[in-house]
């Protein structure tokens, strides 16, 4: 950066806003070009990344890093793999851009079409996530949106390795280097730019992720946001639930991986499996090291099990720590959910569908499950080839944010000569 930082990022912002308009014109084609190539420069210089990584991973360390952040901080040969075929993915998505979503002809004689068409330029500001770089970089380009990436000062050496291999692929096609754009400062006055909007520039502001970036995030930005605050995710094993399955899915969706978004923190059980199913599932969590808060009856039948207080049912850990309460069916679990919960991902295990149903239309989340682990919310497992975040938002999108959701619309309308009287 060669300027004031506030000139520098003016600079960024108007560089975007151009690039912006070449995609616009880009033929899809020419994008997934550019990505296919860009997933080809991430695997041939994994060697680069890793090392890159492993100077992030040291300087983490030192700070003392939660374990959660260091591990969505961390790289690996299989990591980086996923992350070129998800830019892979991505690329072999149907374009976006230029659907028709609904057509019609007034009496006049006026055709009225709606049509997909890129937001613009989005900025995208993150935290020790590297893998964003890609995953962000790859849905803004196939869905014809420039993008500024802002990373957290923790994953900057693994962030500028992996946009270096992106901006290959733009290069590769004859797209702007500026069409992907990494913002090369940990300054956090950068961010406050940004969120400012760039003069203009920037369209969307999507924050990716803890509660202190995001509520920042929302709080102090002149621009549209896209954003989940907090992933208070609940399980509720339901007295009809399958024991084998109930098992696997409580396991899984809190202890894969316990620092994503869409890990189980709250485990709901009906009160009458609890001396039975529900015993199995504590000691199932308790053997793979997660602690377990629970509420008064928790506490009684499993003795490692410690009290509950009222902050547990509101917390997400994003770590080996799950809250467990006993409920009376699946109105209780209902309402406890609605009180506690933050609208991010809900699941339901119970062979009963009428049970189901009812759990699955109540609640106003922007993910419902029915026997499933709550860590299939995602947008790769949802067949987005990646995703950009969750939104837990009524407007525009919900859920995970893919190609199709970083799109807006426009109305077209093609007369004959008619004229308005």
């Amino acid at each position: 950066m060669s300027g004031s930082l506030a000139e520098d990022m003016q600079a960024i912002g108007r560089a975007a806003r151009e690039a912006a308009t070449v995609l616009r014109s880009a033929s899809a084609a020419t994008r997934n070009r550019a990505l296919v190539k860009a997933a080809r420069a991430i695997r041939a210089n994994a060697r680069k990344i890793l090392s890159a990584n492993t100077q992030d991973m040291a300087a983490a360390r030192a700070v003392g890093l939660s374990p959660a952040m260091l591990d969505r901080l961390e790289l690996n040969e299989a990591r980086i793999a996923a992350m070129a075929k998800s830019v892979e993915d991505v690329a072999n998505l149907a374009d976006p851009v230029g659907r028709e979503l609904a057509r019609w002809t007034r009496p006049n004689g006026l055709d009225i079409a709606r049509v997909a068409t890129p937001i613009g330029v989005i900025g995208i500001i993150y935290e020790s996530r590297p893998n964003v770089t890609a995953d962000a970089g790859a849905l803004c380009l196939k869905s014809a949106n420039a993008a500024i990436l802002r990373g957290g000062k923790e994953s900057m050496h693994s962030s500028r390795a992996i946009h270096a291999a992106m901006r290959e692929g733009l290069q590769a096609v004859g797209l702007p280097d500026s069409a992907i754009q990494l913002v090369p400062t940990t300054d956090r006055a950068a961010v406050s730019l940004m969120l400012e909007g760039l003069g203009g520039a920037i369209d969307l502001i999507i924050p990716r992720g803890g509660k202190g970036l995001t509520g920042r995030v929302m709080k102090e930005a002149r621009v549209p946001v896209l954003a989940h605050l907090e992933g208070i995710v609940h399980v509720y094993v339901h007295e009809k639930a399958d024991p084998q399955k109930a098992r696997a899915i409580v396991l899984n969706a809190k202890m894969r991986r316990t620092g994503i978004c869409g890990a189980a923190e709250t485990l709901l059980i009906d009160r009458s499996v609890l001396p039975t199913l529900g015993k199995a599932i504590l000691e199932d969590l308790a053997k793979a090291g997660c602690a377990i808060r629970g509420d008064r009856e928790v506490c009684a039948e499993f003795a490692a099990a410690t009290p509950a207080s009222e902050e547990d049912w509101r917390t997400e850990y994003l770590d080996a720590v799950i809250a467990v309460r006993t409920v009376d069916g699946v109105e209780d679990a209902i309402r406890h959910i609605e009180t506690y919960g933050s609208h991010h991902t809900e699941a339901i295990v119970t062979e009963d569908a009428e049970t189901a149903a009812r759990f699955l239309n109540a609640l106003d989340s922007a993910i419902v499950m029915w026997n499933a682990s709550t860590q299939f919310a995602d947008g790769g497992e949802f067949g987005m080839g990646a995703e950009i975040g969750i939104g837990t938002g009524k407007l525009h999108a919900r859920g995970p944010v893919g190609v199709e959701q970083l799109t807006a619309f426009k109305y077209v309308v093609r007369g004959n000569g008619q004229v308005r009287a």
